[in-house]
């Protein structure tokens, strides 16, 4: 497997750090897999003011438009904390090892997605079709 060497920039803003983290620490120790990476992943990151995050990148609750490389397939997903996740397939949590992995991407930013049953595809973010900071909404 061909690790990416350079890590795509992470830009993510001060309201979600502080609640990514209050997250966290709400949790039990070996509660998820990918606690780790996520504070990996907020700890690289540029964090910056809600009002100034670029808007075309993947936010708490930004709903994001994806293109499977290998097949042109696109997909439609909502990145939530784990209290939103619903059975409609359309969301997928923080938590999960891909939630954590989109944080903070840009608009074009590639990334491995696991398949079931073993296996990555090539996803690229095609689009942020939905972000709050965007719409004004920074208090969510």
């Amino acid at each position: 497997m061909t690790e990416m060497n350079t890590k795509p920039k992470l830009i993510i803003s001060s309201v979600d750090v502080e609640r990514l983290e209050k997250l966290i620490e709400s949790l039990p120790l070996k509660s998820f897999p990918g606690k780790n990476e996520l504070e990996a992943e907020l700890a690289r990151a540029e964090v910056v003011e809600p009002k100034d995050v670029p808007p075309t990148v993947v936010t708490m609750n930004s709903t994001v438009r994806f293109e499977v490389e290998s097949s042109n397939e696109e997909f439609c997903l909502t990145l939530v904390y784990p209290s939103s996740v619903d059975d409609s397939g359309e969301k997928i949590s923080i938590l999960a090892p891909v939630g954590s992995a989109l944080l903070g991407l840009s608009q074009g930013d590639e990334i491995e997605w696991p398949k079931p049953g073993g296996g990555v595809l090539r996803v690229r973010i095609k689009e942020v079709t939905y972000q709050p900071e965007r719409s004004g909404e920074y208090h969510r």
